[in-house]
């Protein structure tokens, strides 16, 4: 099992930045690659970004590409996702997950943590 336990979020202005952390247990960090998503009230989960055990690979949602940048802290089994100029419609609440697999944690990953509100104001 791995446990995941996001943090960070909170209410912000228009083009404020903000940046997401997230702490994993129970199994090797570097194992897994990671990955968040988000949801927005009245919309489906999509996935915003994902790294993989080495950090090396690091594919984006296009809606996010060019603001936000995750990477992760193998040492400190930390996720970390840095979002810039940020906008209202990246309202939503913020899901960090992890898998084996990087194209599953991407898409369908086995361990999701109980996410954190980001909300951004106009």
């Amino acid at each position: 099992q791995v446990q995941l336990v996001e943090s960070g979020g909170k209410l912000v202005q228009a083009g404020d930045s903000l940046r997401l952390s997230c702490i994993a247990s129970g199994r090797t960090f570097s194992d897994y690659a990671m990955g968040w998503f988000r949801q927005a009230p009245g919309k489906e989960r999509e996935f915003v970004a994902a790294i993989s055990g080495g950090g090396g690979i690091t594919p984006y949602a296009n809606s996010v590409k060019g603001r936000f940048t995750i990477s992760r802290d193998n040492n400190k089994n930390t996720l970390y996702l840095q979002m810039n100029s940020l906008k209202p419609e990246d309202t939503a609440l913020y899901y960090c997950t992890a898998d084996v697999n990087l194209a599953l944690v991407g898409a369908n990953p086995r361990y999701w943590g109980q996410g954190t509100q980001v909300t951004i104001s106009s």
